[in-house]
């Protein structure tokens, strides 16, 4: 008995384990499992991971984006808040949503979608417009701030999913998908950019979309002018004019398509099969849906830019002048005598996309005829501010004769209010522009001579046919030098820093009678003599108002070059930014305050 319990004591205690292992629910200790059982039951529980990894499997498309779209939210969302100061570009750009939310009139080199979104978010956050976000300010308590930033981040996050959909479309195998997203996800410049009061979330989110538009439409070319196929071909062009209304880089991302629809009407065009109506069909449908699309959804972007910003603002000077006249609160025209006379001190504005105000101030050509210098000025000061003169052969100005009203044909003088030079050009060539004269100011009411005299030609007038005499804003005029015949002309070149970057304004030789750049308009008048007039009861045309920004956007943009003379240690080279060598200090590096430097993901 003894020997039989050592046994069963040794059989129990040799594998405790593997007893308790086939000992199941409901059975008596000691009874073990079937060696058929057991396998059944390993088989069911191989069988239950496999269906819960099928099943994984196969809402992969569903389950896949959830999380990377939940940690693209998260990437680009948490903390935001925690620097409380105007940090980088956010003193441009929420400077900019307070226009909209004051509906003030201002310029920026951008077109207005993002700044609109901008002003958008702020307005949802309950924001008045009233702060100015000065550079390195900290945001007071009513400005909800976080709101905002949270507003441009979602554009951020969004990217994420766009971008494992895209290359779901494109037909990637799985792995390549999550690479191609996580390679957004984690992208370092990508998350830090979209945490704040930018343009560049927009400008990424937009880009993201034309692709994937871009790629759906793609799919869809074996079901040519399907209901799916127009579907993307039209959702892909509104893309493309979202991208561009953010700024005019995204033009670069939306190359691609232009590129990809040149190759694919090429192949077409080499398809002897294809009859020529559907060949045409292919080509119409491309214009329709990526360049009349687009440049529709760029058009009303600037419609609705027009019609919230109704008041005048910090940018009216970039506007020609039967625009500033129309905005509310605006002092253009307001009580300006509508015909000007002569002893009239005025503005004159030049008509040309993104002309200024004909401008001279102490200054000197630093070479030339070194006389005092004459540009055109967008800003509004006494130096922009002309006399309307007799030239030198008619009797002097007599401020008690009986009124001379200035028309067209007339030999005029005219003579800079702060300096009382004469506007001048003689045979130098032009400080930038050589095959141009130079224009200048020189002499005074006494001394001068015939290279003082100009001749006034009027063009057109938008409320008369009679061209007896000139009208503030209405009246759009050349001036003929009378010596030279040459005209005065300030087209989009911009002085070097000695003229303040200012637009350089010369005396062309060629007589092109439909050039903008040569004609001009009495933009404020001032006579006590005349009585006050309404000229700003003249509309100014829609297309032509977003023609003149739009050069005028372009001619700033061009003006933004590096001041050579100037060291900045932020600069940085385009070849520098794909290598990661410099990045970018978006705040100060002070103790107290939270840090942000721009720099890529270097995996």
């Amino acid at each position: 008995m003894a020997v039989e319990d050592d046994n069963r004591g040794a059989t129990t205690g040799i594998d405790q384990g593997e007893a308790r292992r086939r000992n199941v629910s409901g059975l008596p200790n000691g009874n073990h499992v079937p060696k058929e059982l057991e396998n059944k039951l390993d088989e069911k529980t191989k069988q239950q991971a496999n269906s819960f990894i099928q099943t994984l499997d196969d809402y992969e498309f569903l389950i896949a984006p959830l999380i990377f779209t939940a940690l693209a939210f998260f990437t680009r969302m948490w903390k935001i808040g925690l620097s409380d100061i105007v940090t980088w570009d956010e003193a441009h750009f929420g400077k900019f949503g307070s226009h909209y939310l004051k509906r003030e009139f201002y310029f920026d080199v951008h077109p207005p979608l993002g700044k609109m979104l901008v002003g958008l978010s702020g307005y949802l956050a309950g924001y008045n417009g009233s702060f100015e976000f000065k550079s390195g300010q900290t945001y007071p308590e009513d400005v909800n701030y976080t709101f905002m930033r949270l507003f441009n981040s979602t554009f951020g996050a969004l990217c994420v999913p766009l971008a494992y959909f895209t290359a779901k479309e494109l037909h990637f195998k799985r792995p390549t998908v999550w690479l191609v997203t996580m390679m957004v996800l984690f992208e370092n410049s990508y998350t830090t950019i979209s945490r704040f009061i930018l343009l560049d979330s927009m400008l990424l989110f937009f880009t993201f979309t034309t692709v994937f538009c871009w790629a759906k439409f793609h799919n869809q070319r074996f079901d040519a002018f399907g209901p799916e196929w127009a579907l993307w071909l039209v959702m892909t062009g509104i893309s493309i004019g979202c991208v561009c209304s953010v700024k005019w880089v995204g033009a670069f991302g939306t190359a691609l398509v232009g590129l990809y629809t040149i190759e694919d009407l090429w192949n077409k065009f080499g398809d002897l099969k294809m009859p020529k109506v559907t060949l045409a069909a292919h080509v119409g449908s491309r214009v329709f849906g990526l360049i009349m699309i687009p440049l529709v959804v760029y058009m009303f972007n600037f419609y609705l830019h027009f019609l919230v910003l109704e008041n005048s603002g910090p940018g009216d000077a970039q506007m020609s002048s039967l625009f500033q006249a129309n905005l509310r609160g605006t002092e253009v025209g307001k009580d300006s005598p509508l015909e000007i006379a002569f002893g009239s001190r005025a503005t004159l504005k030049n008509m040309g996309y993104g002309g200024g105000l004909l401008h001279s101030h102490v200054q000197t050509y630093p070479e030339g005829s070194t006389q005092q210098q004459i540009t055109c000025y967008h800003h509004k000061d006494a130096n922009n501010d002309w006399f309307f003169y007799p030239n030198r052969y008619e009797p002097e100005f007599d401020n008690d004769a009986p009124i001379k009203y200035v028309g067209d044909k007339n030999t005029i003088r005219l003579i800079h209010a702060q300096t009382g030079r004469n506007l001048h050009s003689h045979q130098v060539a032009a400080p930038v522009t050589k095959a141009d004269y130079e224009v200048s100011c020189y002499g005074n009411t006494t001394v001068g001579d015939s290279k003082d005299h100009w001749i006034v030609e009027v063009v057109d007038d938008a409320a008369s046919n009679d061209y007896s005499k000139l009208r503030t804003l209405t009246t759009a005029f050349r001036l003929k030098h009378v010596d030279l015949n040459c005209y005065l002309r300030a087209g989009n070149v911009n002085l070097p820093q000695w003229g303040f970057k200012q637009i350089e304004t010369t005396c062309v030789k060629e007589n092109h009678p439909r050039d903008p750049y040569t004609h001009w308009n009495v933009e404020s008048h001032s006579n006590e003599k005349l009585p006050p007039g309404d000229p700003g009861s003249y509309k100014s045309p829609f297309f032509r108002d977003f023609l003149h920004l739009n050069v005028a956007m372009m001619t700033s943009n061009n003006a933004l070059v590096p001041d050579p003379d100037k060291q900045d240690d932020l600069a940085s080279k385009p070849w520098q930014w794909p290598l990661l060598h410099v990045g970018l200090r978006m705040c100060g590096w002070d103790d107290h305050i939270v840090k942000y430097f721009l720099l890529g993901n270097p995996l």
